[in-house]
C-alpha cells in the first residue's frame, strides 16, 4: 500500500492524469498503466504491453511525460 501511495504522489507531483485506481493497474493518461510489483518495481504498460520496469519513480514519470 505504501508503494501505491508513493506512486500516486509522484504522479500528482508531475501532473500526470490518473484515470483509474480501482484495479491492480493504475491507469494514467496517454494509454499507459502502471502495475506495482511485490518487489517494489513499477511495471509500465502501454496498451497492455510491457514497456519497462522502473525502480525510480522520477524516471518513470519523466518517461510517461515524453
Amino acid at each position: 500500500m505504501e508503494n501505491k501511495k508513493r506512486l500516486l504522489e509522484a504522479l500528482l507531483y508531475y501532473n500526470i492524469e490518473v484515470l483509474d485506481t480501482s484495479t491492480d493497474k493504475i491507469k494514467v493518461g496517454r494509454g499507459y498503466s502502471i502495475e506495482i510489483e511485490q518487489n517494489g518495481l513499477f511495471k509500465l504498460f502501454s496498451d497492455d504491453q510491457v514497456v519497462a520496469p522502473f525502480d525510480d519513480l522520477d524516471e518513470l514519470c519523466r518517461f510517461v511525460l515524453l
